[in-house]
């Protein structure tokens, strides 16, 4: 296959919708953590703000500054990250990172829908930008629990 014809594969029209949508991309005014991460490689960006009580995500805003790839998987999680629990938000990322790196399954429901960004397997520079939002979202859920 050209190299062409595996950018239009791996940059579906799915993977495009995505990014035009990508949910609670205003930030928080009081968060109880906010937690930036970047890429070396390609130099995006995700900072993800959250409200954690109970033990569930109460309130979620992210600001996503990525390509077309991780602004995809910053939709899917912002579109299932509210009531979700730092178990659930640890078992997709650790999931995610194993469909991408070592041909496993989709995560799990709620957060099938990453089964979108399977063409990106093959592009292990992109990787890193795939996992921001979730490794943002796990670590901030850290720091909430430690704050309080």
């Amino acid at each position: 296959m050209s190299e062409n014809s595996d950018l239009i594969k791996l940059y579906s029209s799915r993977i495009l919708a995505l990014t035009a949508d990508i949910p609670h991309t205003k930030r928080l005014e009081n968060p109880d953590a906010t937690v930036k991460k970047r890429s070396p490689l390609c130099g995006s960006t995700v900072t993800v703000d959250i409200n954690f009580a109970d033990g569930v995500i109460k309130d979620f805003g992210q600001d996503v500054k990525a390509c077309a790839l991780g602004q995809a998987s910053a939709a899917i999680l912002g579109a299932v990250v509210i009531g979700r629990t730092q178990e659930e938000i640890e078992r997709a990322r650790a999931q995610l990172r194993a469909m991408l790196k070592d041909e496993g399954p989709v995560p799990d429901a709620p957060f099938d829908a990453l089964e979108n960004l399977i063409p990106a397997r093959d592009y292990k520079n992109r990787h890193a930008s795939i996992m921001l939002a979730l490794d943002a979202t796990a670590e901030a859920i850290t720091q909430a629990k430690l704050a309080t």
